[in-house]
């Protein structure tokens, strides 16, 4: 027997998507909770660990992570996360992919303010630029609120991705009017949503056609739930712990493994600032869930739609 001690599984286990023209790993890693202990955007909350945190970036890269979610809205009183991935993983691997997100933004005391408009919008991408130390950015999302047109402030991104600031674009916490708008307007390689087990089974409809557009769906909250930034995750229902006992892994893990079967455009995106929950969030991409597993969490996340409505596996 091999004395050697077993590797962890990695990031790569789920397989890849071609995101924009970018091959990445279908499990990466949200920097949301990163510059903070505590709930995320609490301009109370205690700045996380410096070191740690730039130890988990590492690790994260090291276990195969190559798709790494931010925003310029990410920070604490000491802790910003894009300056954190900066310091930790710069000069930047060639296939590392960054996806930031624009439209929302807090004042230097942590207060959201309005959403920006068109004529803001290039400042954010600009400050983004500025955090991580780029010339461009990979994947630049526009984060919306509401359900109002968003062609004025998209056709904004469009230009800057003319103009070479950045590479690919993507919409957020959009609907299925919003990715249409859009598509008029640009190419759109992602669309990130919440959704999850049992959390916004409406988006499944919304899943499928990007699925079908060739389009990623990365979903945020995906662990945490109703709990969003908080990071509070609600007891986990019976059907969960069963499947996870049967695996020996946690319901964690179950929640990220159910989210990558959805579909093999399906990225995840669990974000942590603690290195042993890093850990077993990338072994989750090699967790094989049976096809009676799935039937059963399903049914848990959408009790009244028929099986063939659900998206394929």
């Amino acid at each position: 027997m091999s004395s050697e001690t077993p590797r962890t599984p990695a990031a790569g286990a789920a397989g890849t998507w071609t995101l924009g023209d970018r091959e990445v790993n279908r499990l990466g890693f949200g920097a949301m909770r990163l510059p903070q202990d505590g709930a995320a955007f609490d301009p109370d909350a205690t700045p996380g660990d410096r070191d740690r945190a730039v130890g988990v970036l590492r690790r994260a890269v090291e276990l195969g992570v190559n798709h790494i979610d931010t925003a310029a809205f990410y920070f604490s009183r000491l802790r910003s996360a894009n300056e954190l991935i900066n310091r930790a993983l710069a000069p930047y691997a060639d296939d590392l992919v960054i996806t930031t997100k624009v439209g929302p933004g807090r004042d230097l005391s942590g207060r959201w303010l309005p959403h920006a408009g068109p004529e803001q919008l290039r400042g954010q991408v600009e400050e983004n630029l500025r955090q991580l130390g780029r010339d461009h950015l990979d994947v630049v999302n526009l984060r919306v609120v509401g359900t109002g047109s968003i062609a004025e402030r998209f056709g904004a991104l469009a230009r800057l991705r003319e103009a070479g600031l950045i590479r690919h674009l993507g919409i957020s916490n959009v609907t299925a009017a919003h990715l249409d708008e859009a598509r008029a307007i640009a190419p759109v390689v992602c669309v990130q949503n919440p959704y999850g087990l049992g959390i916004r089974p409406e988006q499944d409809e919304l899943l499928r056609t990007c699925g079908e557009l060739g389009i990623a769906f990365v979903p945020f909250y995906s662990i945490a739930g109703p709990g969003g930034e908080t990071g509070v995750v609600a007891p986990d229902p019976q059907e969960v712990r069963a499947v996870a006992r049967a695996h020996g892994v946690s319901p964690v893990q179950v929640r990220i493994a159910w989210t990558l079967h959805r579909g093999p455009h399906v990225l995840s995106i669990p974000g942590t600032g603690n290195p042993d929950h890093l850990a077993a969030n990338v072994a989750a991409a090699a967790l094989r869930l049976s096809p009676a597993e799935l039937s059963l969490l399903d049914r848990l996340h959408a009790p009244h739609t028929p099986a063939q409505a659900r998206s394929p596996k």
